[in-house]
């Protein structure tokens, strides 16, 4: 027999959730790899590994706050918490690699290819990384070609985001950019959802295994979180970020055009010419030479 499948306990709350957390992790990505485009070769790691765990903890965010929304109206559903945070490992090494082979290798079409490809299987990875940690009364069955779809959107959109993470350098184009990334991300989600069936044990227990979905959304959710509103404040305080190259540039050219304000008079203030004559007269008269002294 198989189970009742709710992908939409909550309503519409978990899933446009899920996309703003999967949009802001997006956004944060991308500028942070269009910093490291732009920055010494010390620091282009550092914003490579910060875009990396950004996207990644949004990705896994977003699959998470999703998860909270599907239920089973037979049984139960709870969570291996070791395996939940395998998905989130997985999701920001697989966003990691695909990152850095662009931020160092460019996006010319075999390297772009090569790991939007990696990168969309380690996203499609994640996610049923994170199916597999439910435990229920029963066993998950999927529909092949729903898991494939859901595959090939991945694919796509990871390409799609590691060329706009390289290639799209203005603050409006990669907010624009993150949000048809959180729509592919969020979309790759719900297909692979719907490519779902649970099918009942004969015998249903009491209880199951693993913790319940609301044990873990507050000792789960916190830790990623607290790393976007870091890695957010970050990027705040970095005016090319906020900004983009060409706006920064803008601002920096009307400065330099700008004539510097003239210097302030320095005491005393009137020429030599206006000098009073009691500072004429009180001065000694210059020597030059030998003096000579006449006998008169």
């Amino acid at each position: 027999m198989y189970g009742t499948i709710d992908g939409f306990n909550y309503g519409a709350a978990t899933p446009l959730a899920a996309y703003l957390m999967a949009c802001l992790g997006g956004a944060l990505g991308l500028r942070c790899t269009a910093r490291s485009v732009r920055t010494q070769r010390s620091w282009k790691a550092g914003w490579l590994a910060l875009g990396s765990a950004s996207i990644g903890s949004g990705i896994w965010t977003m699959h998470f706050i999703a998860m909270m929304g599907f239920h089973v109206k037979e049984t139960p559903i709870g969570f291996d918490i070791p395996i939940t945070i395998l998905s989130l490992v997985v999701a920001i090494v697989v966003v990691g690699i695909g990152v850095f082979m662009v931020g160092y290798r460019g996006t010319s079409p075999g390297v772009l290819l090569s790991a939007g490809v990696f990168t969309g299987l380690g996203v499609a990875g994640m996610h049923y990384i994170g199916m597999s940690a439910m435990r229920m009364q029963g066993h998950l069955e999927y529909s092949v070609p729903t898991v494939l779809l859901s595959v090939l959107i991945a694919v796509v959109a990871a390409t799609a985001a590691l060329w706009a993470a390289v290639t799209i350098h203005g603050f409006r184009a990669s907010l624009a950019s993150s949000l048809v990334m959180g729509v592919a991300v969020t979309g790759m989600h719900y297909t692979g959802m719907a490519a779902v069936s649970v099918r009942l044990d004969d015998v249903l227990s009491a209880s199951v295994g693993g913790e319940a979905p609301a044990s873990l959304i507050l000792p789960m959710l916190i830790g990623p979180v607290i790393f976007l509103v870091i890695a957010g404040t970050i990027i705040m305080f970095d005016p090319l970020l906020v900004l983009g190259e060409g706006e920064w540039n803008e601002k920096k050219a009307d400065s330099a055009r700008t004539p510097p304000p003239p210097p302030r008079p320095v005491w005393p203030s009137w020429p030599p010419e206006e000098e009073p004559a009691r500072a004429r007269t009180s001065r000694p008269a210059p020597r030059h030479g030998r003096q000579e002294y006449r006998e008169w």
